[in-house]
């Protein structure tokens, strides 16, 4: 029972992502990348370098399952290799647009 809570939990949470996503905002999310990814990641085409153990937006954007419903959810959650960004849904969402732009 517990389980299935948690699965339908998650699915109206990306539910909510792929709704907000139309209305995500790349610029803002571009702030975002440079002042939260930038030493890390290669946020941008004009960007030198980041860190070799963390991909370029880039490339995140063109994984062969990128998702950027899943992308904002998978933002949302501390990690240990990451900073706890502390983003709000909408900030998720921009920020993941972003990414997303960058595949183009």
């Amino acid at each position: 029972m517990i389980r299935i809570c948690g699965y339908l939990l998650s699915l109206i949470l990306l539910i909510g992502f792929t709704q907000g996503a139309a209305a995500a905002d790349a610029i803002q999310g571009q702030t975002l990348a440079k002042r939260w990814c930038a030493a890390c990641h290669v946020v941008a085409a004009d960007q030198k370098s980041g860190n070799t153990q963390a991909p370029p937006f880039s490339a995140i954007a063109k994984m062969p399952r990128f998702d950027v419903a899943r992308l904002a959810l998978f933002l949302l959650e501390p990690h240990p290799k990451m900073p706890d960004m502390n983003l709000s849904r909408s900030e998720a969402t921009d920020l993941a647009a972003y990414i997303q732009s960058q595949g183009n």
